[in-house]
C-alpha cells in the first residue's frame, strides 16, 4: 500500500487587490513588484469571512473530487498561522461544520511550510494504519496580519485555501520520499510580531535561506525517491516569489510549462500556496496519472518541507 492524495480542492476570495491598488496607498509602483516577485496581484477575504470558513469550502471541494462524505474522514489537520482565535483550533471549527464525526482534530503550526507538515504527519497515520482518510488543510488570511503601510510586505501576501484528502494508494503510487526539517535560529528572520500583531520579514534573510533550501530539499526528495531530476513531470512549489520558484525548477532542470505558477494571482498565500497550485493544475489537466510530482515549501520558523509523490491512486 502505498499513501497519496485522494482529491484537492481549494478557494480564494473574490475581492482582487492588484498592483495598481497598491500604489495608491504605499510608496510602490506595479513593475517593482512584478520584476521582483512575479506577482501582479492578490486575493483579499472580507471582513466576515475567516480563517475557518475558507478552509470549509476548499475542503468540500476537496471531498467531492475524491467521491467522498465528511462522515468518511478520520482525522482533519488544518496548516494554518492565522486561526480565527487561538483556541478552539480552525480544524474542531472545521469538524463541526462539515458535520465530520467526532475525529481527532488539530492545527499544524509551521508557516508557509505548514502544508507539507500536515502531508507527512497524515501520512505516518495513515501508514500505521491508525487512520485511513485523512483531511489536510492550508489555509490563510494574512490580510488581518499585514501592516498596509508596510510597501515591503504588503504588497506578497494574499488569503485563500487549499485542501487534500490523504489516503491509500495502490503500490508505488503516492508518496514515495519526504523532506522535513527547521532552523529555529532563523526565526528572528519571519516573525508575527507581539507589539502590533503584524508580521515581519527580513526579505533579504529569507531570500537567501530560500533560494538555497527550495532547490536543495527538491533534489534531496527526488534522490531519496530513487529517482533522477530527468523524471520529474511537475514542481509545485510556495508561490512566495518567482525567483525562489526559477531556482528550484532550474535545479531540476525541468520546463517552465511543468512548474506550478499562480503567485501572479494570488500572491503569497504561505501554507495555503502549495495545495491551491496543486488543485488548480489537477483541475487544469497539467498533472496526469503516473507523473513524478516535487511539492516543496519553505516558511517561518525558519521551516522546509517536501515530497516526491507518483499522482493516482
Amino acid at each position: 500500500m502505498g499513501v497519496g492524495l485522494l482529491g484537492t480542492g481549494h478557494f480564494v476570495p473574490d475581492d482582487v487587490v492588484t498592483n495598481k491598488d497598491l500604489e495608491k496607498i504605499v510608496d510602490t509602483n506595479d513593475e517593482w513588484i512584478r520584476t521582483r516577485t512575479g506577482i501582479e496581484e492578490r486575493r483579499i477575504a472580507k471582513d466576515d469571512t475567516d480563517t475557518s470558513d475558507m478552509a470549509f469550502y476548499a475542503a468540500q471541494n476537496a471531498l467531492a473530487e475524491a467521491g467522498m462524505k465528511a462522515e468518511d474522514l478520520d482525522m482533519i489537520l488544518v496548516a494554518t498561522v492565522t486561526p480565527d482565535t487561538p483556541f478552539p483550533s480552525v480544524a474542531c471549527m472545521l469538524q463541526e461544520r462539515l458535520g465530520a464525526r467526532k475525529v481527532a482534530a488539530l492545527d499544524v503550526s509551521a508557516a508557509c511550510a505548514g502544508f507539507m507538515y500536515g502531508v507527512i504527519t497524515a501520512k505516518q497515520f495513515i501508514e500505521t494504519n491508525a487512520y485511513q482518510n485523512v483531511l489536510v488543510v492550508g489555509v490563510e488570511k494574512l490580510s488581518k496580519i499585514t501592516d498596509w503601510t508596510d510597501r515591503n510586505t504588503c504588497v506578497l501576501f494574499g488569503d485563500g485555501a487549499g485542501a487534500a484528502i490523504i489516503g491509500p494508494v495502490s503500490e508505488g503510487k503516492g508518496i514515495l520520499s519526504f523532506e522535513l526539517g527547521a532552523d529555529g535560529s532563523g526565526g528572528k528572520e519571519l516573525y508575527q510580531d507581539k507589539e502590533t500583531d503584524f508580521l515581519f520579514m527580513n526579505g533579504r534573510e529569507v531570500f537567501k535561506f530560500a533560494v538555497r533550501q527550495m532547490p536543495e530539499s527538491s533534489v534531496n526528495v527526488v534522490e531519496k525517491a530513487g529517482c533522477q531530476k530527468e523524471d520529474v513531470d511537475y514542481l509545485v512549489p510556495h508561490q512566495a516569489n518567482i525567483r525562489i520558484m526559477e531556482a528550484a525548477r532550474e535545479r531540476l532542470g525541468i520546463a517552465e510549462d511543468k512548474m506550478a505558477t499562480s503567485v501572479k494571482r494570488y500572491g503569497n498565500t504561505s501554507s495555503a500556496s502549495i495545495p491551491i497550485a496543486l488543485s488548480e493544475a489537477v483541475k487544469n489537466g497539467k498533472i496526469v496519472d503516473n507523473d513524478l510530482l516535487v511539492l516543496v515549501g519553505f516558511g517561518g520558523g525558519l521551516t522546509w518541507g517536501a515530497v516526491a509523490l507518483r499522482w493516482g491512486l
